[in-house]
């Protein structure tokens, strides 16, 4: 894609996000209280519809670049297909939107022939909003990123996995020995952002929850900050598997080569 044409998406991906968010943070830890004043909507009725009408928002925003783009987002599947094709997650971190906790975002990709491309991740609490194209580098606002250089023994790192199956047991018992500490906020958007930013050192996922709009956006940011992701038993990564290690690269070698690696590639 020519960088024009993504620097384009880039303007109004951001646009929309903050625009969707401007909306969103009126209704930011009120949701329980709204919910007791509305005609016998729960909170979980109205978090669906603020989900429901921040999808469409984007939607209607984002297919504004190019009228051939596809289109798929959490609430309502695919609107669009397409070989281009915005991803996105209206509120990514419902539970802590609901709670008025700082831990949720607003997630947009952009997928090209299965490539991410661009990505933006707006944290409307703070009003911080993290992107990348890839080539170009990440961003938060216009401040560039990097990630951090800590060691293994040194890092936090976020793990999401099953703990009710011993395999996955076993890979968590062995990282919290190995890594300076384990940290699970449940927000992707959030955890991948710090990543970039150099304050946290790495997200692993083994077996996961999420779906593609939860990992997607992030990927780009961390590799376009200097971090390195890569699936299991692979040394590359495509966004639509959902197991892989995204940290520095000082950490990804410890993790991923030689004989005592917690989630080797196909070298070791």
């Amino acid at each position: 894609m020519k960088i024009r044409l993504l620097e384009q998406a880039l303007k109004v991906g951001r646009a929309a996000a903050v625009e969707a968010g401007t909306e969103l943070i009126k209704h930011y830890g009120n949701v329980e209280h709204e919910a007791k004043f509305d005609t016998g909507e729960t909170a979980t009725d109205i978090v669906t519809i603020l989900d429901r009408q921040t999808e469409t928002l984007l939607a209607d925003r984002l297919t504004t670049v190019d009228t051939s783009f596809g289109f798929r987002g959490e609430e309502h599947g695919v609107q669009k297909a397409g070989n281009t094709t915005w991803l996105v997650d209206p509120i990514d971190g419902t539970n802590h939107f609901v709670r008025g906790l700082p831990f949720c975002t607003t997630m947009i990709a952009l997928i090209e022939n299965g490539e991410v491309v661009l990505s933006i991740i707006h944290d409307f609490v703070r009003q911080d909003t993290y992107w990348a194209i890839k080539g170009q580098g990440a961003y938060k606002n216009n401040e560039k990123l990097q990630v951090s250089h800590r060691t293994l023994p040194q890092s936090l790192l976020s793990f999401e996995t099953r703990l009710n199956k011993p395999v996955n047991l076993e890979a968590h018992l062995r990282l919290s020995q190995a890594a300076g500490g384990l940290i699970s906020t449940i927000n992707c958007g959030f955890e991948f952002s710090m990543i970039a930013s150099g304050k946290l050192d790495g997200r692993i996922t083994l077996d996961p929850y999420g779906q593609d709009w939860d990992y997607a956006p992030g990927s780009l940011l961390v590799t376009e900050a200097g971090g390195i992701i890569s699936n299991h038993r692979m040394q590359g990564y495509d966004y639509q598997n959902h197991n892989f290690v995204a940290t520095n690269p000082i950490i990804h070698a410890a993790l991923t080569q030689g004989n005592e690696a917690i989630f080797p590639d196909i070298s070791s």
